[in-house]
């Protein structure tokens, strides 16, 4: 007993701790054993504590992380087995201590925010300690990647410039080789522009286009008013509103206004309207009008662009485009002024003040398509038509200011510069 009681004496000198005596010890007239858990009683020392007999074993105590801290603050390591398996307390202890002193994007607060839950959750034997202390570790020592800044533009601009050029080179040339290839290129870009429209419609609001008699009626629009003008165009459009009305006679009524309603308005808005940029070809002097129309819209939309980007700051219509500005709108009035008081002029002989009506018309009704389109989209939930070209979208994305200006341009060149 005495030798018991000085190695006792030792440890306690040893740890600078002094353990409470065991209940039911004294009365036992057995040596208090000592409280940390898992440590090795001396040889010939009772195993037991609060025991007759001295049968039963110690039990650890479930959590253990108490004993194992003052252990680990007095000096003496922690070897102690816990519920969570031996040197999880030492793990624990240095894995918040480092996420503690690692500066990092979230904050010294943060890292012991996440060290001290990691403490809690092994108090409750889930084990997640280590998990939250590494990832606290990790996200102090790995900055937080930089937020890649957004286009100003909003689109991908040297795209949507090689895009620009290729069309615009594609239809120099066919105006000033044959100039009636340029119709069947405004014929093809209105069988696609019908494509993505009708497919869209599918796809987003369960609405069926009577694709054929769209599709053949609209090239019949197209190629009618080249030798018959306005009058080939007109009946052909009525021819394709009759086909549209039988075609989907066998779907049944459900849905049957919608459909038709649909379609009526893709033969209307694009070949119908096609076809008057498609009149501007014939005449003698069909090149300068058709440049003159191109170079108004190009003018218009080019000189918004430019001022909504670097100065556009009060929305035009901030719940159909919000990118829209009054600021963009007087740069394309700038825009579309010089350049049909510049082409109506040296083009066509005309005089500058009708170029100055042109410019201001254009500029009108290329405004005017682009809010229509940008409605239609948003009432579809589309941010394009599709995405045939880059920086751009869909065809019909670029045929938006396009066609209703190849109307108006018909109108006020035929009224300004007769034909001869």
């Amino acid at each position: 007993m005495a030798q018991v009681s000085e190695e006792r004496e030792d440890r306690v000198e040893a740890t600078g701790d002094q353990p409470a005596a065991t209940p039911g010890a004294a009365e036992a007239g057995t040596p208090a054993t000592p409280e940390f858990p898992g440590t090795t009683a001396p040889e010939g020392a009772p195993a037991t504590s609060g025991s007759a007999n001295g049968a039963t074993p110690v039990v650890p105590e479930a959590s253990g992380n108490g004993e194992a801290g003052r252990l680990s603050a007095a000096g003496a390591p922690a070897e102690t087995p816990d519920a969570l398996g031996t040197g999880d307390a030492d793990r624990l202890s240095a894995a918040g201590t480092a996420a503690a002193e690692t500066p990092g994007p979230t904050g010294t607060g943060d890292a012991d925010r996440l060290s001290a839950a990691g403490a809690a959750a092994d108090a409750s034997g889930t084990g997640e300690a280590d998990r939250l202390s590494a990832a606290g570790s990790a996200g102090a020592a790995v900055p937080a990647p930089e937020a890649k800044k957004a286009s100003k533009a909003g689109r991908n601009l040297p795209a949507a410039i090689g895009v620009g050029l290729l069309l615009g080179a594609a239809i120099i040339v066919s105006l000033l080789t044959v100039r009636f290839l340029f119709i069947g290129i405004i014929a093809i870009a209105i069988a696609v522009g019908t494509f993505e429209f009708a497919g869209v419609l599918r796809r987003v609001a369960d609405t069926r286009v009577a694709m054929i008699p769209v599709l053949v009626g609209g090239q019949a629009m197209i190629w009618l008013a080249w030798p018959f003008g306005r009058e080939g165009a007109l009946t052909a459009f009525v021819l394709t509103v009759l086909a549209c009305l039988l075609w989907r006679l066998p779907g049944g009524a459900k849905g049957y206004l919608r459909d038709i309603s649909a379609s009526v308005f893709a033969a209307a808005y694009l070949p119908l309207f096609g076809a008057f940029a498609a009149m501007l070809v014939p005449p003698s002097d069909g090149v300068g009008r058709v440049l003159t129309f191109l170079i108004g819209v190009v003018a218009s939309d080019t000189g918004g662009y430019i001022a909504g980007v670097l100065g556009g700051k009060h929305p035009m219509a901030p719940t159909i485009s919000p990118k829209k500005t009054w600021e963009g709108f007087g740069g394309s009035l700038v825009g579309g002024v010089v350049a049909g008081a510049l082409t109506l002029s040296l083009l066509l002989d005309g005089h500058v003040w009708q170029g100055v009506i042109f410019g201001v018309a254009i500029v009108l009704t290329a405004t005017l398509g682009d809010l229509v389109e940008s409605l239609i989209k948003r009432d579809l939930g589309v941010k394009d038509m599709g995405t045939l070209l880059p920086g751009h979208g869909g065809i019909m994305d670029r045929l938006d200011s396009l066609l209703p200006s190849a109307v108006v341009s018909w109108l006020l060149l035929s009224a300004f510069v007769p034909l001869g």
